[in-house]
């Protein structure tokens, strides 16, 4: 029977150094974070630091491809500034999260019902770190190089 690995908590695996973006963020600032970091999706929070939502690739790729940049002799960010669009106009709402005191196979069910790559790790309404799949990976892999 394969282990189920629930001694395993979110809270030992989770990345804690998370970059986010702010909901006042204007879009230019956001597409510079993903030019800059290379992540596939961003938490959105509050002044506060409560997590209001995320914005992906998807929702960059539909700005800067298609229904928000007109077709002009402008460059893409000089388009996407005369917008004036924030993170707040464009994220996602209302993300899948998960607290620090799940366990590995909680965090593993949870990405796989909901068809994602990471989850925001949050406690007291507060973005506290984000457990991806490839967290789950090498931990259940660095385990079994162990065994």
């Amino acid at each position: 029977m394969p282990e189920n690995y629930s001694d395993i908590f979110i809270r030992d695996i989770m990345t804690r150094d998370v970059v986010v973006v702010n909901e006042d963020d204007p879009v230019e600032h956001i597409f510079e974070l993903f030019d800059k970091y290379h992540f596939n999706t961003y938490p959105v929070v509050n002044n506060e630091g409560k997590l209001t939502g995320i914005i992906d690739q998807d929702i960059m790729l539909e700005i800067i491809m298609f229904h928000r940049i007109p077709r002009t002799k402008h460059t893409h960010m000089a388009a996407v500034r005369s917008q004036g669009e924030s993170a707040k106009e464009i994220m996602i709402p209302h993300p899948v999260t998960i607290s620090p005191d799940e366990n590995l196979h909680d965090a593993a069910d949870m990405m796989l019902k909901h068809h994602i790559n990471r989850v925001c790790v949050v406690e007291n309404d507060k973005l506290v770190g984000i457990i991806s799949k490839k967290n789950i990976i090498s931990e259940v892999y660095k385990r079994k190089e162990v065994e």
